[in-house]
């Protein structure tokens, strides 16, 4: 399927990076790279005095702690289900008493 590929050169930060990848996959990745070139920039015009290095670490921390919360919920998810499933069925059985 090398069909459905595309090279693109992602700019991040003002460095650029040849990549190969799905053609569906386009928009998210321009996308990701967009959300770490913006956050760069805010941490820029905060912290003047830093590194750009700095600024790169910090998104990527704040990213991928965001990553780890999704993560979480998600894992989460099936419990809540089932609570709620009980709750339905213990208010049906009290409905009827």
């Amino acid at each position: 399927m090398e069909d459905n590929k595309l090279s693109i050169n992602l700019n991040i930060i003002d460095r650029f990076y040849p990549l190969r990848i799905e053609v569906k996959e386009e928009e998210k990745i321009r996308k990701a790279a967009k959300l770490i070139n913006d956050k760069v920039m805010q941490y820029k015009q905060k912290y003047t005095d830093k590194d750009t290095q700095d600024f790169l670490a910090m998104a990527a921390l704040q990213y991928v702690s965001k990553v780890l919360e999704l993560e979480n919920n998600q894992d989460k998810k099936p419990l809540v289900n089932e609570l709620q499933e009980i709750e339905k069925e213990l208010e049906d059985y009290l409905q009827k008493q």
